[in-house]
């Protein structure tokens, strides 16, 4: 039987089967359908929203399922989590609830928020926030554009937010951060127990932890002579050692080596420098660290 797995319908879903695809699954969304298609007999997909996922892993209904620490917070559910994998609607980085106010708002910091009344989405969170800072206010589950709400309807909120520019847009200022989250790979406990559904929840993980690793990093490959080879391959960053293979002219070498995509900008006129030729840049659709 193959494992059911939950993706994150709405703002995670496209980065999430963008993510499977390098993975190596091929997600086929339909207009309509809750249930995608997906090139691999093993597993079988759901398309559910994030906030819901955890709770129906817990339960078996979904046995994994690919959701944010938040929720798995929000829902205080008891799943394995199998692995965390940072990536979001936006790029490759955390996102962040967070206590905002209107920039005129005198409220300060979390003792200010004291018989104040408070909207978001995630209710269970924002409670125990506020009872970690001894404060009683009255928290209001909100349905939805929850930014243009203070300073009419509420004096704070508390928004999912990846850059700050929707909190800025709406002339909201951050007071303190509830929560960081990233994405997880969360699982069933029976499940889990399943030596076929381990195996199978496991390999999704491992091909997702290398399609994330290959976001950051190239391949640079390029020939050095062998008098400069010593100093091509001292600045050459590596995940061990640059790959070094003779050619056939004994004069010259093969040096490859995967690199942090950020640093390339600088290593390859230093490269050039050193007397590498022939330099190449290739992208990566999975590094397996």
């Amino acid at each position: 039987m193959p494992v059911i797995l939950g993706l994150p319908k709405g703002s995670l879903q496209e980065a999430t089967c963008n993510m499977m695809k390098k993975a190596g699954f091929s997600v086929s969304v339909g207009s309509r359908s809750y249930m995608p298609s997906v090139d691999d007999a093993g597993l079988s997909c759901r398309l559910i929203r994030a906030q819901e996922i955890s709770r129906y892993v817990e339960l078996g209904v979904l046995e994994a399922g690919i959701t944010g620490y938040d929720w798995i917070y929000e829902n205080n559910s008891d799943v394995v989590e199998v692995a965390e994998l940072i990536y979001a609607k936006q790029g490759m980085r955390p996102v962040r609830w967070v206590v905002a106010v209107p920039n005129e708002s005198p409220i300060k910091e979390p003792k200010d928020l004291m018989g104040k009344r408070i909207a978001t989405e995630a209710v269970g969170l924002t409670k125990r926030y506020l009872a970690k800072h001894g404060v009683e206010a009255d928290v209001e589950f909100s349905w939805g554009a929850t930014e243009v709400k203070a300073p009419e309807l509420v004096d704070a909120i508390v928004e999912l937010t990846e850059t700050g520019s929707s909190l800025r847009a709406n002339n909201l200022r951050i007071v303190d951060v509830v929560l960081e989250s990233t994405t997880r790979l969360i699982a069933n406990k029976k499940a889990w127990l399943d030596p076929v559904k381990r195996a199978k929840i496991e390999q999704l993980a491992l091909l997702l932890g290398g399609a994330l690793a290959a976001e950051s990093r190239v391949l640079l490959k390029m020939n050095a002579p062998a008098r400069s080879l010593d100093a091509i391959t001292a600045i050459l960053p590596a995940l061990h050692a640059p790959t070094v293979m003779p050619l056939s002219d004994p004069n010259w070498h093969a040096v490859e080596s995967v690199v942090e995509e950020k640093v390339v900008r600088d290593i390859i006129p230093q490269l050039r420098q050193a007397g590498a030729e022939g330099i190449i840049e290739l992208p990566l659709n999975k590094v397996i660290i």
